[in-house]
């Protein structure tokens, strides 16, 4: 019998892990992570190990989870990062996730109870909630990103493309760099270089505003445009840490570059900056089922209010267990959300015509469109205006999860079944979240290359002309 030939996987080399973790098997590979089940050895526990290939994720994920602090939001418990190596995040393994809970149901000839939706929501918003107390902005939500436990515990993942924002459109002012310790872990816990002076009372006076605990929306929204105009002149182009190209190929594509038609059309990168002139964001984020309306027409200068338009996807998909807006492509993604809450004017979003790529595509009239009822069949009421909530234009008419968190909807009977009682699947029907945005489900990121089946268009001063069939 032949020696069992030795693991070439990378993270069997990294000595100050295998001294810490006996790494089972890989239970997720993409071409920027690749996810391991592994067994802690200090106390048996399993773990999930998650290498890192892209630096600006791993930079973000670590960031983000460890400024949050929420039952709702995957924990991480260590990293090992050296410069010369990618970073591995030691987190929480959870089994399956909220895309398993869907298709189950799907399969199975049955809707999700009322009862049982209301708990798993609730859950939803009260991660979502804990990431927008704290200004972070996960860009890519969706039911495969939302991790189950075997007691029916949903946490917030894949922090890979969050980012931390002072107000919608700004970032924090470092750059952030690798430490040469092997491992960091709680207690002495991953500290970025200090932000620079330009933005420290800016960064001051937001986490005041989430220490003063609930404020109306409006207040809030003031407050940061004080901010805003107290700071921007202070504020470098400089000190802003831009998403360049590593977000956009981590989630696009291949074929949504190369080959879309229209790229020249679309913001995949933020090369010469957003509104605000700052360049800090980039419109191609998240995965285009759950992308905003401002996304699809390369907004730069977005905020929170694009998790929203994702969650309001989610809980569409939870109440029919069909994606809302399966697109196969930005355009055909834009044409779906028109035929459903009609054009995108300025009358129904006051400044949407500022968005960078309004007036490159145009689009016919859509005449009648069907409305979010005709989406919902079968749904309540209440359920129906909770999405409408959510699945709207303007991104400032858009609830905030606090404000969900205290709807109606919720305190009405029946009440929310106990965590205890929701059906969990026994396996994960689709591929880890760290799989290659590619895979048929819940990716949305097919390829651009079929327009010609279902669009004409031709090529006008400023970009394009569509007509839609």
């Amino acid at each position: 019998m032949e020696p069992e030939a030795a693991k070439s996987w990378s993270i069997h080399s990294r000595g100050e892990i295998i001294a810490k973790y006996e790494i089972q098997e890989r239970v997720g590979s993409g071409a920027y992570s690749d996810v391991y089940k592994a067994r802690r050895l200090s106390d048996n526990a399993v773990v999930a190990l998650k290498e890192v290939h892209d630096y600006q994720s791993a930079f973000r994920e670590i960031e983000a989870l460890q400024i949050l602090n929420s039952p709702n939001v995957v924990v991480l418990h260590e990293f090992f990062w050296r410069e010369d190596e990618d970073a591995v995040l030691v987190l929480e393994y959870l089994r399956t996730d909220l895309a398993s809970v869907i298709n189950e149901a799907k399969k199975e000839g049955r809707s999700i109870g009322v009862t049982q939706l209301k708990r798993w929501m609730l859950q939803i918003l009260s991660g979502l909630d804990a990431c927008h107390r704290n200004m972070i902005v996960h860009r890519d939500l969706k039911p495969t990103n939302l991790l189950v436990s075997d007691d029916g515990l949903l946490k917030l993942a894949d922090f890979g493309q969050a980012r931390i924002l002072l107000e919608p459109g700004y970032v924090a002012a470092y750059n952030p760099q690798p430490y040469e310790q092997n491992t960091v872990n709680q207690e002495n816990a991953f500290q970025p270089p200090e932000v620079l002076p330009e933005t420290d009372n800016l960064c001051q006076e937001a986490y005041e505003i989430q220490e003063q605990g609930t404020i109306s929306k409006e207040e809030y929204f003031r407050q940061l445009d004080e901010f805003k105009s107290k700071n921007v002149d202070e504020t470098d182009e400089e000190t802003n840490v831009h998403d360049g190209d590593t977000s956009c190929l981590a989630t696009c594509t291949t074929s949504d570059i190369e080959d879309d038609p229209f790229k020249n059309s679309y913001s995949y990168e933020a090369e010469g900056g957003g509104d605000d002139g700052q360049g800090c964001l980039t419109s191609c984020v998240g995965t285009r089922w759950f992308r905003a309306p401002e996304l699809l027409f390369g907004s730069t200068d977005y905020g929170l209010e694009i998790d929203l338009w994702s969650l309001g996807c989610i809980f569409a998909e939870l109440f029919t267990l069909e994606p809302i807006f399966p697109g196969t492509a930005d355009i055909d993604q834009l044409s779906r959300i028109f035929s459903v809450l009609g054009n995108l004017t300025e009358e129904v979003w006051p400044g949407c015509s500022k968005l960078p790529d309004y007036r490159t595509i145009s689009f016919n009239k859509v005449e009648n469109p069907i409305g979010l009822e005709a989406c919902l069949p079968n749904c309540s009421p209440d359920e129906i205006s909770l999405v409408k909530k959510l699945v709207c234009y303007d991104p400032a008419s858009r609830a905030t999860a606090m404000e969900l968190l205290h709807d109606r909807y919720f305190s009405e009977e029946p009440p929310p079944v106990p965590m205890s009682e929701l059906r969990v699947p026994l396996t994960r029907s689709g591929q880890d979240e760290n799989s290659p945005r590619g895979w048929s489900g819940h990716d949305g990121m097919g390829s651009d290359s079929d327009f010609e089946d279902f669009v004409n268009y031709t090529r006008t001063d400023t970009g394009f002309s569509i007509r839609f069939p």
